[in-house]
């Protein structure tokens, strides 16, 4: 993987705009981009149910500069984007059954707002570098694994149809247009500064925080579903190349693991490591089941070959870090 040097070279003094950005992955890419001496300003709507917190920034006054602010809100954007060397678009709703009870929003927030960003490059910043950050939901239930990116996308929920609209609309710019995008497809990536309080991001953060509390994991049917994880950091590093790469124009990534794991299992680790919380195999709820893609574990030699990422941070290492951060910081993520 590329060092910190090699990557500072390429986003020292650049002018980087991160939607979503006090979110989990966006505060985190933040973070990392401060590290290498970029001008940062985070857009983010802050609104609760998203994921946006203000502690994620804890650390950046004076290094990045937040606008509070829609992504929906063209004329926000058509000013935001002016000027900007990079922008990693990681706005967006993430829960799966949030999109299936309140659809329309979903569409809304996962499409119509991802038109208005690429919209607001097309007119004020066409020589803009784009990020985007999709999903491995898109593929639905797998075909066969690993799953590659010629897998089929048979979407299971609202939430997966519009992630893939939302990716596709960004390489139609990319083809039409030329403003410089790509997609990221992440796979359950997890680590400090996540989502921990519902599982509206990732199961994994609630999960966490039952661990901590010494509470009851529940994990549903035979918990013998296989996945795969990605730690943050190797996220960010993943998301960074993408962005530094101009071949990586008009290019569609899997992220993925060396590693894969089953639920019950994995909610065995994580109770092993903590030395807290105890497991509970149940049945799937009624609500849960028509949506859920069975086993899924990606390959990632194509973001291997191109841009020469490899996911570094193993599973047990990255669950002992984010347990940590949590017990230490609990009260401002609970």
């Amino acid at each position: 993987m590329s060092s910190l040097p090699d990557l500072r070279a390429s986003f020292a003094g650049s002018r980087v705009l991160i939607t979503g950005g006090a979110g989990f992955i966006g505060a985190n890419l933040a973070h990392r981009l401060a590290e290498l001496e970029a001008e940062i300003t985070i857009v983010d709507s802050l609104i609760p149910e998203y994921g946006g917190n203000l502690r994620n920034l804890d650390g950046l006054e004076g290094r990045a500069r937040l606008n509070i602010a829609d992504v929906r809100d063209e004329h926000s954007m058509n000013y935001l984007v002016q000027g900007q060397d990079y922008l990693f678009n990681l706005a967006g709703q993430t829960s799966h059954m949030d999109s299936m009870r309140d659809p329309y929003n979903d569409l809304d927030i996962n499409c119509r707002a991802q038109l208005s960003i690429l919209e607001a490059c097309r007119k004020h910043n066409p020589t803009i570098r784009l990020v985007y950050a999709s999903t491995r939901q898109i593929y639905g239930k797998p075909d066969y694994l690993p799953v590659d990116e010629r897998h089929l996308l048979h979407p299971t929920d609202v939430n997966g149809i519009n992630k893939m609209a939302g990716e596709w609309y960004h390489i139609l710019y990319n083809n039409v247009y030329g403003i410089q995008a790509c997609a990221l497809r992440l796979t359950n990536t997890y680590g400090p500064r996540m989502r921990v309080k519902d599982a509206r991001q990732t199961f994994l953060g609630i999960w966490i925080k039952q661990v901590i509390e010494d509470e009851t994991v529940q994990v549903w049917g035979d918990g013998l579903q296989i996945r795969d994880f990605t730690y943050v950091d190797d996220c960010v590093a993943a998301l960074l190349l993408a962005a530094r790469e101009p071949g990586a124009a008009g290019q569609i990534f899997n992220l993925g693991s060396d590693e894969t794991i089953n639920l019950r299992e994995l909610a065995m680790l994580l109770t092993s490591i903590a030395g807290t919380g105890r497991v509970e195999i149940i049945p799937f709820p009624a609500d849960r089941k028509p949506i859920d893609i069975g086993d899924y574990y990606a390959d990632y030699r194509l973001i291997q070959g191109r841009l020469g990422w490899v996911p570094s941070i193993r599973l047990r290492e990255g669950l002992a870090h984010t347990l940590a951060f949590y017990r230490e910081n609990r009260a401002h993520y609970w």
